[in-house]
C-alpha cells in the first residue's frame, strides 16, 4: 500500500483541532498551570527519571502536550509528526505556555534528514507504532536519531490489546486481528475519536499495522541499541474496550474491570546506543 501517509495525515489533519479543545487532552491545564504534566508523561516518570539537560526529540508528538510536558522537565525538546494540522496545535501550546520547543513536520522515516541532528533522548508515546508499517525500519531511524550512549524510550499499546475484537459486549476477550506485522495494514472506516468530542469527521478511514512485541525488540536489538527495560502494564491511558469492560483506575488510566491480570495492556520499553 502506497498511499498510507496520505490516508493517516488526513484522519489526523481532520481530528487536531478538536482533540486540542477536549478535556480529553491538558492543553487548558498546561496553560494554566506552569508545572502541569500530562498524565501520559506522569505515568513515565518513575521509568523515565531524570532527563533535565538532556536533548530529545519525541516522534509522532500530535499536538505536543507531552512534548512539553518533557520541556517542563529540563529536557531541551524537538517534536516531529507529519500533520500540520496537529503540528499548528503544538506550537500554539508552546506559545500559551511560553515553552521552547521546536516543531518539525516529517513521516517518522524521513526524520532524520528532516531534523538533521541526533539527540540524547528518543522519545515516542502511546499509540504511535500502529501507524508504521516497518518496524525495522522505525528502530533504524531511532538508532540514527541518537548520540552515543542515547536513550530511546517507548510506552506504547501492547500487540496483544490492538489484536483484540474491540466490539465485544460479552466479556470475552477474543484475539481477532494479526498479532504479528502484516505486509498489508488493516484498514479501518469509523467516525469519531479517542477523546470527548461533539464535531463530526469527513475523514474516517485508516491503515494500521500491529508488531508483535518479539518483533519490536529484535527490530531495537538488529539497529544496534542495547536493551536496558522492558515493562509490561496492567493499565493503558485509554478506554480501549467498549461495553464497560474497562475500569478507571485514576490519573487517566483504565484497565479490565474484570480480572485484569488476564491482559497485557502496554508496555516500556527502553534500549541505549552504545558508546562505541
Amino acid at each position: 500500500m502506497t498511499d498510507y501517509l496520505d490516508l493517516n495525515r488526513a484522519n489526523w489533519d481532520d481530528r487536531a483541532a478538536a482533540h486540542a479543545a477536549s478535556p480529553g487532552y491538558p492543553v487548558e491545564r498546561l496553560a494554566a498551570d506552569p508545572a502541569h504534566l500530562s498524565e501520559v508523561v506522569r505515568f513515565d516518570l518513575p521509568l523515565l527519571g531524570d532527563i533535565a539537560g538532556l536533548r530529545g526529540v519525541h516522534l509522532q508528538c500530535h499536538i505536543g502536550t507531552d512534548t512539553v510536558s518533557l520541556s517542563r522537565l529540563g529536557a531541551t525538546m524537538t517534536g516531529l509528526d507529519f500533520s500540520p494540522k496537529s503540528l499548528e496545535q503544538a506550537r500554539l501550546l508552546a506559545e500559551r505556555t511560553k515553552t521552547d520547543v521546536r516543531f518539525v513536520q516529517s513521516d517518522v522515516y524521513s526524520a532524520v534528514d528532516a531534523l538533521g541532528e541526533t539527540y540524547d533522548l528518543v522519545y515516542t508515546g502511546i499509540g504511535a507504532l500502529c501507524w508504521l508499517p516497518d518496524v525495522k525500519r522505525w528502530a533504524r531511524t531511532v538508532a540514527d536519531l541518537l548520540n552515543p550512549g542515547g536513550r530511546l524510550f517507548i510506552r506504547e499499546g501492547h500487540p496483544v490489546l490492538w489484536s483484540l475484537d474491540y466490539d465485544r459486549t460479552d466479556g470475552v476477550i477474543a484475539l481477532e486481528y494479526p498479532y504479528f506485522e502484516q505486509a498489508e495494514p488493516l484498514i479501518w472506516d469509523e467516525g469519531g475519536t479517542y477523546v470527548e468530542t461533539d464535531v463530526e469527521f469527513a475523514h474516517n478511514r485508516t491503515a494500521e499495522w500491529n508488531h508483535g512485541l518479539g518483533e519490536v525488540v529484535t527490530a531495537v536489538l538488529e539497529a544496534g541499541l542495547t536493551v536496558t527495560g522492558l515493562v509490561e502494564h496492567t493499565t493503558v491511558p485509554w478506554e480501549a474496550l467498549e461495553g464497560g469492560q474497562m475500569r478507571d483506575t485514576g490519573n487517566g488510566e483504565y484497565q479490565l474491570a474484570d480480572r485484569p491480570e488476564r491482559l497485557p495492556h502496554t508496555y516500556t520499553l527502553q534500549a541505549v546506543k552504545p558508546l562505541v
